[in-house]
């Protein structure tokens, strides 16, 4: 790889950093929570949860379209689109409280859909190209650089709000912010672009090609490998959006002395971590072997964290958790352009993402009916911890599918 393209793929990598940094747009509704159960919005703890599930739920869905046209048109004018709709969704989200009769479906449009629209199509735009400007040894890295904005992005966007919100109102915080990710995203997107035709990343010598098939999003699901990780993902992904969402509560109802904000930090800094670190792993040690090892500290870690009663060990607890789950969003994304190809990388993983927004939409719920059912965590802490050892196991068992040459073999005739 030139000097030239070198850098050009860096700058790759910082502007979808950049851009996953403002899409961590996501983190700034739980600081509006509390402020939108009050005048003029009025209300219910219920109702303010369902434009961030809705959210989160777009997200994962817009994955798959946005994967397709990233693959097709390339990743700038799919990243623009995304910014320009955080933006609008934002803004529809600040009049909610001009017309409180019909906050909800404004939130719900707002932040929802057209938010949670937006944020799908940046972040499948922000790492496929990233990736394509390096080799097959540094794709773990490149990953969890480029994805490891979106889980830092809570320390910043969770203080920002708040500070809003306090000092002038929750219409304004909505607009401002709207401004901010709109022109950060749109500004970044300019810089995105995939490598030119023909370009061939260095193999560092002794290290494995990693040249597999291209397969289409057809090809890919009706390969065995593709259910298993998706399942996998389920399993990581899911038991740790499952803890993320009582933990808190969890730490209050224990009564662990622990600031929102410092939880909050906490998070977003093993997040982050964890989707970097286990990136450069994954690149030295492979992708299963991480994923066993992520698996088996989150399970054990869950184990111990439903005994918990001091705030030193509550802070070293979560970050973990945080750490284990932002791993899976750097090492899937690697496992899918190993096993299928980065031809197709936008569509191929977000079809595999997909699996996450299920673990959004029903493992929040789960971990709730759990409490309400039991009247403690702990149970939801020992089910997500069961799941992560089953999901350990798993990775004894999946494997890539056949590599491009060994089914060209496969299908010539015999002479």
């Amino acid at each position: 790889m030139s000097k030239q393209g070198s850098a050009q793929g860096w700058i790759v990598v910082a502007a979808g950093t950049a851009i996953n940094l403002a899409l961590g747009a996501l983190y700034a509704w739980s600081m509006f929570k509390e402020p939108l159960t009050k005048a003029p919005y009025g209300l219910s703890n219920a109702q303010t949860a369902i434009p961030y599930s809705v959210a989160c739920m777009v997200f994962a869905l817009m994955m798959v379209p946005a994967g397709r046209l990233q693959d097709r048109i390339g990743p700038r004018i799919v990243a623009l689109v995304g910014g320009v709709l955080v933006g609008i969704g934002f803004f529809v989200a600040s009049l909610a409280g001009s017309m409180p009769q019909h906050a909800l479906p404004l939130l719900i449009g707002g932040f929802g859909v057209l938010a949670g629209s937006g944020i799908g199509l940046g972040y499948a735009a922000a790492s496929p190209p990233a990736i394509k400007w390096f080799p097959p040894q540094k794709k773990g890295l490149i990953v969890g650089i480029v994805v490891g904005g979106f889980g830092l992005a809570s320390v910043y966007v969770a203080p920002l709000t708040e500070w809003l919100i306090k000092s002038y109102d929750v219409a304004f915080a909505f607009r401002a912010l709207a401004f901010l990710f709109f022109a950060t995203i749109v500004v970044f997107s300019l810089l995105l672009r995939n490598p030119p035709a023909g370009h061939v990343p260095a193999v560092k010598a002794g290290s494995p090609s990693a040249v597999v098939a291209d397969l289409s999003p057809s090809e890919v699901l009706r390969t065995g490998s593709f259910y298993l990780v998706w399942l996998l993902f389920f399993v990581g992904g899911g038991a740790g959006l499952m803890v993320i969402s009582f933990v808190k509560t969890y730490a209050k109802d224990a009564g662990i002395p622990i600031a929102g904000f410092v939880f909050v930090a906490l998070l977003a800094v093993g997040n982050a971590g964890g989707r970097i670190i286990s990136g450069v792993l994954s690149d030295k040690i492979g992708r299963t072997r991480t994923m066993l090892v992520v698996f088996g500290v989150q399970a054990v870690t869950l184990v111990l964290f439903s005994s918990v009663s001091g705030s030193i060990a509550f802070a070293l607890g979560s970050m973990v958790i945080g750490f284990c789950y932002g791993s899976c969003l750097s090492v899937f994304p690697s496992i899918t352009a190993d096993y299928y190809g980065l031809r197709n990388l936008g569509m191929n993983y977000g079809i595999v993402f997909t699996s996450w927004g299920v673990g959004a939409l029903v493992m929040a719920p789960i971990a709730g009916a759990v409490k309400d059912a039991t009247g403690s965590y702990s149970a939801a802490f020992y089910l997500a911890a069961g799941m992560l050892v089953l999901g350990a196991l798993l990775t004894f068992v999946i494997k890539p599918p056949a590599r491009a040459k060994e089914r060209a073999l496969e299908a010539k005739p015999a002479a």
